[in-house]
């Protein structure tokens, strides 16, 4: 059994997907369906928006790249292209599951969501995530070699009436925080003293997936729910509660409670593993996936791709497995 893993924010950089796009048709014309529905929904926006997505991949600046409405449907871009060449090969998933940003990802190439609205959708997250919370105001940082239950304690007794909580378990010792900035700040200093190896305070400019995403979830619940979605092709494993949504009102209800809910990333790479996965595929930019799924699933095949050179390593690990 393959699952095919997609990757959130964070791992994006400038030139990602050139390759591919120079490489594989089915690439090209993925950015060139994402430049289409990018543009389509610039109305409104600031006079720096980007001349196309395209171009902010490959050329960037980076400064704008990193900024969260342009971030979220790029990652997202490169994801699809890179499946989409996959499944050129015949190389298809039996599950798919993606972490935060990624589910996104998962659900396009399961087919519940159309990939143009896919990119018109996660652009308008990234933009009501920023604006939920005032840059500066909240934090997020990562613990490291530190349980779930003493982070959770030690997020209960620094939250002081503020927002504080685990964002990102994503494995059983990196656990990701987030919340208010101090009440952050404060729960660091108690998971250190409670035998945490490392606190690392991450660069973010918002503090995803907390209570204080709510009224994001709040204004893209109806525009999620308005989507046309179908039931997946494949299974996918959500990031709320590591299920299987097979259903694609269960799957866009998921993504809706995401938002302000914890990633349960380890989670979900337990529950592909009881269903009998034994070779999972990073789609996308960046490995950190794959290193999280050695931690929870030793045993397990481990691929990622994102270049063509990746491609052609993943198709001569797979020949004859799919």
């Amino acid at each position: 059994m393959i699952a095919f893993l997609f990757p959130g924010q964070g791992a994006q950089q400038v030139g990602m997907g050139r390759a591919l796009v120079d490489a594989f048709p089915e690439a090209r014309s993925t950015f060139e369906e994402a430049d289409a529905a990018f543009s389509a929904n610039a109305a409104g926006m600031e006079s720096a928006h980007p001349a196309s997505l395209s171009a902010l991949c490959f050329e960037g600046p980076e400064e704008q790249l990193r900024l969260t409405e342009y971030t979220q449907p790029a990652m997202l871009t490169v994801s699809v292209a890179a499946a989409r060449v996959l499944a050129s090969l015949g190389i298809q998933p039996d599950y798919v599951a993606g972490h935060s940003l990624g589910e996104y990802s998962a659900n396009v190439v399961a087919g519940t969501l159309a990939f143009a609205d896919a990119v018109a959708i996660v652009r308008r997250r990234g933009r009501y995530m920023q604006e939920a919370v005032p840059v500066g105001q909240g934090a997020m940082a990562a613990i490291l070699g530190l349980d779930i239950a003493s982070v959770q304690r030690a997020c209960d007794e620094a939250a002081q009436g503020e927002v504080v909580s685990p964002a990102n378990i994503n494995s059983a010792e990196q656990v990701v925080i987030a919340g208010a900035a101090a009440a952050v700040e404060r729960a660091g200093v108690l998971a250190k003293a409670s035998g945490a190896k490392r606190v690392m305070p991450l660069p973010v400019s918002a503090p995803f997936h907390c209570a204080l995403m709510k009224p994001a979830e709040e204004r893209l619940a109806p525009e999620l729910r308005a989507l046309t979605a179908h039931d997946p092709r494949v299974p996918v494993v959500a990031n709320v509660d590591a299920q299987l949504k097979r259903v694609g009102g269960d799957a866009i209800d998921a993504l809706v409670r995401q938002i302000s809910s914890p990633v349960r990333w380890e989670e979900t790479v337990e529950r592909l593993a009881s269903e009998g996965v034994t070779t999972y595929v990073e789609v996308g930019v960046g490995r950190v996936l794959s290193g999280l799924v050695k931690k929870a699933h030793r045993e397990a095949t481990v691929l990622a791709c994102g270049s063509p050179e990746d491609v052609s390593a993943v198709e001569l690990a797979l020949r004859g497995t799919t």
